[in-house]
């Protein structure tokens, strides 16, 4: 099969054996199908004893199931042999982003894999300043580690995904026909959908000439684009909604995290805040982009994410 080239020589994808950790969640599954899609072999790292019906799905995709026990860098290094990169989907807190983590990029050297791509998967945390956001602190943590081992690694930063707009995020308010924000409605925002992050992210694993950092937005997007979007999606008028500076979020942030000041859930209310101070500040907007990087994809724009809850509330 030819993979889509740069001006750099692509790996051939027929001889190319990824090690996916993270492929039974949603966008770990969808990297699993980009990949083999492109003719790779997957090795799927899943823990011992896991059968939810996604571990079926992979087998029936073409994945290799490898159970491992992801509490050891002996049985990971074993899980890791042969591989041309290892790709990591995991999703969760300081004991997966920096530790788990930390035990597969040590068996992925241990192993001699050349490279190795982290679960990055968000907005340019490299310029924000550590504290603002808890769970791209992990990240941080984790990829000031990468950087010093003797592997080449990858970084795919992609905004915020977009299908969170349809619900997750409290940005397009549908039932109010409102696009709420803070701060400026011209503040330019990346987003990428899980799915064209997952075909990139496919493309990049097979790439050997990657570089550090790959910065794809799906589409850029101020407040207003967003409006139209809305509207364009729903055929129905939508206005924005400011609630304030970014001091009123930042001052919503700290009264929140006062009332649940320990958390173990990956994404409590506080953190899905922060994510959007963030964005709207700027200081995380994507640049340069490397969306050209790989011809073959089509970036889904946002009005075609909106459309799919727009068609749910326009009946």
């Amino acid at each position: 099969m030819t993979i889509p080239t740069t001006t750099a020589n692509h790996a051939d994808a027929g001889l190319a054996t990824i090690a996916l950790a993270g492929a039974t969640g949603d966008l770990g599954f969808r990297i699993a199908q980009a990949l083999l899609k492109r003719g790779a072999t997957v090795r799927a790292l899943v823990r011992a004893g896991n059968h939810k019906p996604v571990i079926t799905a992979l087998q029936d995709l073409g994945a290799e199931i490898i159970e491992v026990d992801f509490n050891s860098v002996a049985a990971l290094t074993k899980a890791c042999m042969g591989a041309t990169c290892v790709v990591s989907a995991l999703s969760g807190l300081r004991d997966v982003i920096v530790d788990m983590q930390k035990r597969l990029l040590d068996a992925a050297v241990a192993a001699s894999v050349p490279r190795f791509i982290p679960s990055d998967f968000c907005i340019d945390y490299t310029r924000l300043a550590p504290g603002s956001n808890r769970n791209l602190d992990l990240r941080r943590e984790f990829n000031q580690r990468l950087d010093h081992a003797p592997v080449q690694a990858t970084s795919i930063l992609n905004g915020m995904f977009t299908d969170l707009l349809t619900g997750q995020a409290p940005v397009v308010l549908f039932g109010l026909k409102r696009v709420l924000y803070y701060g400026s409605a011209d503040q330019p925002l990346d987003f990428t959908t899980i799915a064209n992050t997952a075909e990139f992210t496919a493309a990049a694993a097979l790439d050997p000439t990657t570089p550090r950092y790959l910065r794809v937005a799906g589409e850029v997007a101020t407040v207003r684009g967003l409006q139209k979007a809305a509207s364009d999606a729903t055929n129905q008028p939508f206005k924005l909604l400011r609630v304030g500076g970014l001091w009123v979020l930042g001052t919503m942030i700290t009264a929140t995290k006062a009332l649940m000041p320990t958390s173990d859930d990956v994404f409590p209310p506080w953190q899905g805040m922060q994510y959007l101070h963030n964005m709207f500040t700027g200081l995380p907007k994507l640049n340069p982009l490397d969306n050209d990087r790989y011809p073959d994809l089509r970036w889904t724009p946002v009005r075609e994410v909106l459309a799919t809850r727009g068609t749910e509330t326009s009946t």
